[in-house]
């Protein structure tokens, strides 16, 4: 049974360090690379919130890392840009004009933006847009950490998708270490059921259930 982790040792507001801010903080918070599944992100802020929340995602990072006493040495945001025609429409520029802006946000945040490709397929008489590449580019990254980051030795993985089970194990032949930051519930008929076989591959003291506090203490105002 998967269970969420519990923190000890909460310290007083008062006293907490700013998030993410690698000055001043304690010797035993340990350094992680940080992978970001935007879509699953996304999917799961939506299914929580019913309106329009908006909030950031950077500090929703570094607010989840301190609670495990975890520094994020690099976080890693995998998403396409929308599809856009060969002439493009109004709401495809709309849409394109939208993305540029949260990816420049991304960026001076000091957010790794890694992009894949959205494929338009037609279905019937309706369209239809895949992302490709996506979960790839993610894969890759994860796998290359121990040659691109040898001093790191445990990654974070935000995401539900169960495709990333034999990049896990891969890594633990290399000896890096995975925490999943992920959403569940016992509801076996929910699309975010505990039953996902990513959950099973992670133990239970590497695995933190997302919730609706974590995205609401991070809203934009």
């Amino acid at each position: 049974m998967v269970s969420q982790k519990v923190y000890k040792g909460k310290m007083p507001e008062k006293d907490m360090i700013i998030p993410g801010d690698p000055k001043g903080l304690p010797d035993d918070f340990l350094k992680v690379i940080v992978f970001i599944d935007n879509a699953y992100l996304l999917r799961l802020k939506n299914y929580l919130f019913k309106d329009k929340f908006k909030y950031s995602i950077k500090t929703f990072i570094d607010s989840l890392c301190f609670k495990q006493r975890l520094v994020a040495e690099k976080i890693f945001l995998y998403d396409a840009p929308p599809f856009q025609s060969r002439k493009t429409t109004e709401k495809e520029d709309e849409k394109r004009r939208k993305y540029d802006e949260y990816a420049d946000i991304f960026r001076k945040q000091g957010i790794i933006l890694r992009e894949g490709r959205t494929q338009r397929i037609k279905i019937g008489n309706e369209f239809v847009f895949r992302q490709k590449g996506v979960d790839m580019l993610l894969g890759i990254d994860m796998v290359a950490v121990k040659e691109d980051f040898p001093e790191i030795k445990r990654i974070i993985l935000l995401s539900g998708d169960s495709d990333f089970v034999p990049v896990i194990e891969k890594l633990r032949k290399q000896n890096i270490q995975v925490f999943l930051w992920t959403y569940f519930e016992k509801n076996r008929e929910s699309a975010f059921s505990k039953s996902n076989e990513l959950i099973k591959k992670i133990h239970n003291e590497n695995t933190f259930r997302i919730s609706k506090e974590d995205f609401e203490k991070c809203k934009l105002k």
